[in-house]
């Protein structure tokens, strides 16, 4: 039972996934750093240092083995959290704790945790990305042939489909795909580095060996799953490479903001909504309303990862030298948090997009009242084309549209633009095809064709990759 006297993080209580959570918890992390050390005595032992196969064998015996209460004493006690773990693993596994850290600095723990930590939290971020591209998807498809008003400034423009909007979504998600995947080309671990970068200690330890050295960190980086490693670095991995990650994070929210923003307007018009459940509240005072408290929560969450980027920049960008401690509590709190927004972002685009709420009666409604005026210029040349006069029809029509605007406008009355081209003499060629002519179809040009070839050129492929992994739902929890 949590303790409701203090202050609980609400991207753990409310919004992330346990999976993420689980991620970046301690039991994760200290486990890393014990995979790490036992990493290191066991390639150490295998290239000669006085390791023994036992003490490593206890170290495994003892991986999982974590005394977090005994840690958080010694950490009072050193104020160091990497010693104090030192201590704990070799309470644990007592034979080992002569040789545990041995030639590391505490960052050899820290650092590679971290970047393996990230690592998983993007395989997590991408797997959850794709299942809500597989929703769009579904949805643009079902929707592809479905005319809607499309809107520039806000303001009725020429018509598209609702597909095809769905498609503008889907693009925006690809472009996060590939930023994302392009990262994991760029994924590696700081190695074994020692105090400054330098390996110092580990070349005194090999008696002056530096391949002894280079093959250390090659076996233990291959122990960890990893084959890649920086090349040079100071006492850290490079800062910079924590805002790149945080820049990604930033742009799936700069997609999900534009989505929630644009379902909240169709929300608003009564064409698109976001899921209403059954007993759900819209409002404590105004019993009727149906507010879109999903895509407001995701829009409120997606401002705050927009944020965080600039944070990972400072950071990058005040490392002193070899490395400064100023980073450290800093980075507890923002990486973490930025993968908890990300995950907390895509379960709710998740469940948004697996449940939109379509009234094609409205939309048909709202596509009425603007289409007479996209359609003069359809008008005016089926009427040259038997036989009138462009210029003539052109200022009947333009008489005619500025009565009906004021009829909308000023009256507060219905857009009876084509009652009056009907009842027109000028358009009497016109009269028995204006039917035709109307047909919102006729309107969204090659958008069902785009919204189709857009995703089996390139969304399909990207699911197709994926496919073992889709099907997932997005919880909203509270």
């Amino acid at each position: 039972m949590s303790d409701k006297t203090i202050y609980e993080n609400p991207l753990g209580t409310r919004y992330a996934s346990r999976e993420m959570q689980e991620n970046f918890g301690d039991q994760k992390r200290i486990g890393l750093w014990r995979k790490l050390w036992i990493a290191l005595a066991e390639s150490e032992m295998e290239l000669g240092l006085p390791v023994t196969r036992a003490q490593v064998d206890d170290m495994k015996a003892h991986a999982a083995d974590i005394d977090f209460d005994l840690a958080d004493r010694y950490e009072k006690e050193v104020r160091h959290d990497v010693m104090a773990h030192v201590k704990t693993f070799g309470e644990a596994a007592k034979s080992a704790e002569p040789i545990i850290h041995l030639g590391a600095t505490s960052c050899f723990v820290d650092c590679n945790s971290e970047l393996i930590v990230m690592k998983d939290g993007l395989d997590i971020i991408v797997r959850k990305l794709v299942n809500v591209m597989e929703k769009l998807k579904n949805f643009a498809l079902k929707y592809k042939d479905l005319p809607v008003l499309g809107f520039t400034h806000l303001q009725p423009a020429q018509l598209t489909t609702l597909g095809k909007r769905a498609a503008l979504w889907l693009q925006d998600l690809l472009l996060d795909y590939e930023n994302v995947t392009a990262l994991y080309g760029h994924f590696r671990l700081r190695g074994v580095k020692g105090t400054t970068g330098t390996q110092a200690s580990f070349l005194e330890l090999f008696d002056g060996d530096e391949e002894k050295v280079k093959e250390l960190e090659r076996r233990v980086v291959k122990k960890l799953g990893y084959d890649r490693v920086y090349g040079v670095t100071g006492q850290t991995y490079p800062r910079k490479f924590d805002y790149n990650v945080l820049c990604v994070l930033s742009q799936i929210a700069q997609s999900a903001y534009k989505f929630s923003n644009d379902i909240r307007l169709l929300q608003n018009m009564k064409e698109v909504e976001e899921p209403f459940e059954k007993s759900q509240i819209g409002s404590s005072a105004m019993a009727y309303k149906r507010n879109p408290m999903r895509c407001e929560r995701m829009g409120s969450l997606c401002r705050y990862m927009i944020s965080l980027p600039v944070n990972a920049a400072v950071t990058a960008s005040t490392q002193w030298f070899e490395r400064t401690l100023d980073d450290s509590a800093n980075r507890r709190i923002i990486l973490a948090q930025s993968f908890l927004t990300v995950d907390a972002i895509l379960n709710i685009y998740m469940n948004v997009a697996d449940n939109l709420v379509v009234y094609e009666k409205v939309i048909a409604k709202h596509i009425a009242a603007e289409l007479p005026f996209m359609a003069t210029e359809n008008i005016l040349m089926e009427c040259v084309k038997a036989g009138g006069s462009r210029q003539e029809l052109h200022e009947r029509i333009r008489v005619l549209s500025m009565e009906a605007g004021k009829n909308v406008k000023q009256e507060g009355g219905q857009n009876d633009l084509i009652d009056r081209i009907k009842k027109d003499k000028s358009f009497a060629a016109v009269q028995d095809k204006l039917d035709e002519i109307l047909d919102a179809r006729k309107f969204v040009g090659r958008a069902p064709r785009q919204t189709v070839e857009f995703i089996e050129t390139e969304i399909q492929p990207v699911l197709d990759k994926y496919k073992s992994v889709l099907g997932e739902s997005g919880e909203v929890r509270v």
